[in-house]
């Protein structure tokens, strides 16, 4: 991967440190923020309702309050769980309700297009894996340098480099 200077030349991109972790930081805090919010709310409801308020008002309307409250923190949760980890051995993915793990050799190519939802990873065997840690929808900037830097990481360890040193395939 290289990036153009003032002067026309083209240079290498630095390669992150390794173990790097990609998420949508801010994604993840509005929505873990929202779920606990409606966890506290839900549940403060249950805890102060009081009696007669509903036409039984009894314990099983406090509990399916609070119970509410825990089922839409557990789903924002899930919604914030992607991330991709990326180490000397490999890549781990983690979207919403998988983790796969990569070793640098399967990743082909990485690509984020315009109107992507999120980066995809082409790999050796053929298939395409959505990586929804890298999101364009809220920072763009940042999911396209991430995408560019998850593409150098990938370039430098992956097959380009195995087959440089002969131990593609293998």
């Amino acid at each position: 991967m290289t990036s153009e200077t003032t002067t026309g030349r083209t240079q290498p991109l630095p390669l992150p440190t390794l173990p790097v972790t990609y998420r949508p930081v801010l994604t993840r805090l509005v929505l873990l923020t929202i779920g606990s919010v409606v966890l506290g709310v839900l549940s403060l409801i249950a805890v102060v309702l009081p009696e007669g308020l509903t036409a039984t008002g009894t314990l099983s309307d406090r509990l399916t309050l609070a119970g509410c409250g825990v089922a839409v923190f557990g789903l924002t949760a899930l919604l914030s769980r992607p991330k991709v980890t990326a180490d000397a051995e490999g890549l781990t993915v983690v979207n919403l309700t998988t983790r796969r793990r990569l070793a640098w050799a399967q990743v082909v190519r990485v690509t984020l297009r315009p109107g992507d939802p999120w980066v995809s990873l082409d790999l050796a065997d053929g298939t395409v894996l959505a990586v929804m840690a890298i999101q364009p929808g809220v920072s763009k900037q940042r999911a396209l340098a991430d995408a560019r830097a998850l593409r150098a990481l990938a370039e430098a360890h992956g097959t380009a480099s195995a087959e440089a040193d002969g131990t593609a395939g293998r």
